[in-house]
């Protein structure tokens, strides 16, 4: 996902993205602690989205 990508969505979307993306986190951080993740480097790919959602929420408030 790019912040290219993101800055043409409304906020409602921008919204609805950033939950479906938490929750995702928390299954990966579940799965982590219970030895079934393969490829823990997801769960930095996925902190980086939030960040994006995050950061293009607060653009589209200004």
């Amino acid at each position: 996902m790019k912040f290219i990508d993101l800055k043409d969505k409304e906020i409602s979307e921008l919204k609805k993205m950033l939950v479906e993306k938490k929750s995702e986190l928390f299954e990966l951080k579940l799965k982590l602690k219970t030895m079934q993740l393969n490829n823990p480097s997801q769960i930095a790919v996925v902190r980086k989205d939030i960040a994006r959602l995050n950061t293009a929420i607060s653009a589209k408030k200004d």
